[in-house]
């Protein structure tokens, strides 16, 4: 995406979508989404339930955080933002895949949140993003 080239953008990352805003952007602007190819096509045994916990969540993550990591690939540093605990934490799969595939984009990787992402508001995550932001700004 041309318009994050060598910028400092934020991605909050799910296991269903994941929302990119430049940190530049003007009040209101819209995220980037990546959405999570769909499982419809495949036939597998996971119930709805499962699936947001991790179970069965390696069929397609491959493809998905591949489609993250071009959205990605232009901008200057990276913050990630994430929710979950062990198969189900869509952001340590993510950084991992993105240290084993795509180490130009890894390397862009500045830091990672841990944030109750589905309890926030997209106001709420973007103030967590500048915060961390302003205390990188201070420790430099």
């Amino acid at each position: 995406m041309s318009h994050l080239a060598g910028k400092f953008v934020v991605a909050v990352i799910s296991n269903d979508e994941t929302r990119i805003w430049e940190t530049n952007a003007t009040k209101g602007t819209a995220p980037d989404i990546v959405k999570h190819p769909g499982e419809e096509k495949i036939h597998a045994h996971t119930r709805t339930g499962e699936s947001h916990g991790g179970h069965g969540s390696h069929r397609l993550d491959g493809k998905y955080f591949d489609g993250v990591a071009q959205a990605l690939a232009d901008a200057g540093e990276v913050l990630i933002l994430g929710h979950g605990k062990g198969r189900g934490n869509a952001m340590l799969q993510f950084v991992q895949h993105l240290e084993r595939h795509h180490s130009p984009v890894a390397q862009k990787v500045v830091g990672q949140m841990e944030v109750n992402v589905p309890a926030m508001t997209e106001l709420q995550i973007l103030a967590a993003a500048r915060e961390w932001f302003e205390h990188r700004v201070i420790r430099d």
